[in-house]
């Protein structure tokens, strides 16, 4: 069965930074895409990041070249450095792992950013 567990969600001030962490168990981590995806209050969730199982990654605009997504494969785990904070970053955050034709998805850790 596969799980992920996430962590380093927290309240942060405008400009500063945050770096989430999302554990994967139950698969064979390094053939997977995964990535994050986050919902704010009120809006539809959203694309964050994307990083293929050849390392190879993908942003939303909004977060171009203020957040880094990686994974370490001999962790089984992807992380989402995120600098340079906005309080639009606020939301809750989510990571996924793609295998075959189902998507799994952590539990989903806050972050909230303020002025």
């Amino acid at each position: 069965q596969v799980q992920l567990v996430e962590s380093g969600g927290g309240l942060v001030q405008a400009g500063g930074s945050l770096r989430l962490s999302c554990a994967a168990s139950g698969t064979s981590f390094w053939l997977n895409a995964v990535g994050w995806h986050r919902q704010a209050p009120g809006k539809q969730r959203e694309l964050v990041a994307t990083i293929t199982s050849a390392g190879r990654p993908t942003y939303a605009d909004s977060v171009e070249g203020r957040f880094t997504i990686s994974r370490d494969n001999a962790k089984d785990t992807m992380y989402l450095q995120m600098n340079s904070l906005k309080p639009e970053d606020t939301a809750i955050y989510y990571c996924y792992l793609d295998r075959g034709r189902n998507t799994y998805w952590g539990q989903g850790t806050q972050v909230t950013v303020s002025e």
